[in-house]
């Protein structure tokens, strides 16, 4: 027999698949995918929390980092989405701040303004199926911060969020102390 929480966890984790395609197949600029993301579910969100917690230890984040380590703790799944930096030749541009994509590319660490975007779309289609299938949820910069540090989704991904997924009576990732 399966409990009402393995079912509850079943459901979460089938939705953050559905999470996952929902982000790839939004639509990108000029048509270019960046776009990365991941499911992660049991211990390996506790890996994350870990990290979390230490980068507030370590003096390297404010205590909120501390408070999202311990509230990640009540997801089912943790859904990682983040964004390669690489410019798109568009032309003219300059919405990153720079002249041109040749002035941006000297500064490989600054996203073009196309990868946040995507990233935003993609972001939001991903949270459109949570909220469509009733899965608490949140988007958290707090553990894409994490995500990027312990390189979860691989060194050329620069930008990332992390949306923690649970079912409960309340939703926790809100009302937090």
């Amino acid at each position: 027999m399966k409990t009402e929480t393995d079912i509850r966890d079943e459901v979460v984790v089938s939705v953050a698949h559905k999470m996952l395609v929902a982000a790839k197949t939004a639509p990108k600029g000029k048509g270019v995918d960046n776009i990365v993301s991941a499911v992660l579910t049991g211990d390996e969100i506790k890996t994350v929390s870990d990290h979390l917690y230490k980068m507030e230890a370590d003096g390297r984040a404010p205590d909120y980092f501390a408070r999202d380590a311990g509230n990640i703790l009540h997801a089912s799944a943790l859904f990682i989405i983040g964004t390669k930096v690489e410019t798109m030749g568009v032309s003219p541009c300059g919405n990153c701040g720079f002249a041109n994509c040749a002035e941006k590319s000297k500064h490989p660490d600054t996203p073009c303004s196309f990868n946040t975007g995507d990233l935003g779309i993609a972001m939001g289609s991903a949270v459109s199926v949570a909220i469509d299938n009733r899965i608490d949820n949140r988007v958290m910069y707090t553990v894409g911060i994490a995500a990027r540090e312990m390189g979860l989704l691989g060194d050329d991904v620069k930008v990332i969020y992390g949306i923690p997924l649970a079912s409960a009576s309340k939703n926790p990732f809100f009302d937090r102390k």
